[in-house]
């Protein structure tokens, strides 16, 4: 199995890739760089919009332009570059995180604290039109979101409790209910995940160089070593979505661990190793 560099970069804390389909592009952010990346494979060509603020997701809407999970809440950026609030909920320490778009087009935003105190952060549905409703509180890092192939399932990774869960998904109402664990991680810190087009769940182990890929059922059935420590989050993409992107970061990382991982920071992707889907844009 061939490990690429898709984008050669010393992102402090890269995260968060999504396969813009309708351009043919990935996006990435570099949270801590107040960074949105929009790579094109085509021309490798790594564009960077700097944004005012922490930046934990960027994701493509509908319409054009993106919505971005911020520091203080959730923001439109429309084609010509405006911003605009669509969210604002600035809570002192505590920053936007990872972010995901369900299979009806609305954003779930999670945030974290900077200190990633137990109970600090939330999971909130986000609708178009910019009512939103905490759907879980009291998480320390809300990380990795994706559905199943065919809806019925939210998987979520709450980083500190150290699993995967899965919860019973309503496309109609956007209700995810009944939590409980797909699977235990017992290698580095579950972080950013995606899910494939035979149901499996792929998730980038922070602290653990590796990405798994987990069957439906929770069982563990594919384990890829990566040249980096700190691997944040996965998706597939590519023309026919067979391609993982996986960001990293160097963020903690000693002068002497990022001489022997020199690729930290960088985005590897991993060509032909399985099966994605197409991801939704935000309906907003």
């Amino acid at each position: 199995m061939s490990i690429d560099v898709a984008v050669r970069a010393q992102a402090e804390l890269g995260e968060d890739p999504t396969w813009d389909h309708s351009s043919a592009t990935l996006l990435w952010v570099d949270v801590l760089a107040s960074e949105v990346h929009r790579y094109a494979p085509a021309r490798d060509d790594d564009a960077v919009l700097v944004v005012p603020q922490h930046v934990g997701a960027a994701k493509p809407r509908s319409r054009g332009g993106l919505v971005l999970n911020l520091r203080d809440g959730v923001a439109l950026v429309e084609p010509d570059g405006a911003k605009t609030w669509l969210v604002y909920w600035a809570r002192d320490g505590v920053r936007g995180n990872d972010a995901a778009v369900d299979p009806a087009g609305r954003l779930w935003a999670g945030t974290s604290r900077y200190d990633q105190a137990d109970g600090g952060g939330w999971l909130a549905r986000v609708e178009p039109n910019g009512d939103a409703k905490v759907v879980l509180d009291r998480v320390a890092v809300s990380n990795g979101l994706g559905w199943s192939p065919d809806g019925s399932l939210m998987y979520y990774v709450d980083s500190a409790q150290g699993r995967v869960d899965v919860l019973d998904y309503d496309r109609d109402s956007g209700q995810a209910v009944n939590r409980r664990p797909l699977c235990e991680v017992d290698r580095g810190v579950p972080d950013g995940l995606c899910v494939d087009a035979d149901g499996c769940v792929w998730v980038a182990l922070w602290g653990g160089g590796a990405v798994r890929r987990y069957t439906p059922a929770g069982e563990l059935d594919l384990e890829v070593e990566l040249p980096v420590d700190q691997p944040t989050a996965c998706c597939f993409g590519g023309e026919d979505f067979t391609d993982l992107y996986v960001t990293t970061a160097r963020t903690g990382l000693s002068e002497a661990a990022l001489a022997e991982r020199p690729l930290s920071g960088s985005v590897l992707v991993l060509p032909g190793v399985g099966s994605g889907m197409p991801s939704t844009a935000f309906a907003g």
